[in-house]
């Protein structure tokens, strides 16, 4: 097993609170944790113990990787908070733990999930747009599940609202290994908007 080191990077993991009735999405959260510490990295990720946040977390605690969990304080009742799979930091506001998450990480990975799994992926993609930051933004396309937004995205393309360019800052993978492992072979994206964040916008 690994040996945990608080100063390797952290891979930034979105995905639901909740486990799934497939039980292929449950799996392969596990597998990601595993395929992340078997990397070198360590995990940052929303603070759950419960779900998919709950799995992936323990299985890079686990495989004795570094787990740092940003949880607000209003969610600790619905998503639960355990101490006991890594370090915990505790805010007021979804701002701040998605500010804190994107500042750690190294680069960002999405499991399967609902509105808030949706809404992380679609906004740090944008914040990539912007170019307020350059880092992998991965998507674990465990069963197809995330085909329809693949679609959508292709649909913008096509009707004129993105460039190919553009869509291509999130890289499809089938499985958790093809996702950890596109983390080194990610080239961001040349055609993007040249905007000047120093005033101290997230990085």
């Amino acid at each position: 097993m690994a040996t945990p080191n608080n100063k390797s990077e952290l891979v930034c993991v979105f995905c639901a609170s909740h486990d799934s009735k497939d039980n292929s999405h449950n799996e392969a959260a596990e597998a990601l944790g595993r395929e992340i510490t078997k990397a070198g990295y360590g995990l940052v990720y929303g603070g759950g113990g419960k779900g998919l946040m709950g799995r992936v977390a323990n299985s890079v605690k686990n495989s004795g990787g570094d787990v740092l969990g940003i949880m607000p304080r209003a969610l600790t009742s619905v998503e639960g908070c355990d101490i006991n799979i890594g370090r915990v930091v505790m805010v007021d506001s979804m701002h701040e733990r998605k500010t804190m998450m994107s500042e750690s990480a190294a680069a960002f990975i999405a499991l399967p999930g609902g509105l808030g799994t949706l809404e992380e992926l679609l906004e740090i993609s944008t914040w990539s747009l912007l170019s307020i930051h350059s880092k992998p933004v991965i998507v674990v396309n465990t069963n197809g599940y995330y085909s329809a937004l693949g679609d959508l995205l292709d649909k913008a393309v096509e009707s004129g609202f993105m460039k190919q360019e553009n869509r291509d800052i999130l890289k499809f993978c089938d499985t958790p290994e093809e996702a950890v492992a596109a983390i080194k072979n990610y080239s961001t994206p040349s055609k993007r908007f040249d905007l000047n964040w120093s005033s101290g916008a997230p990085m």
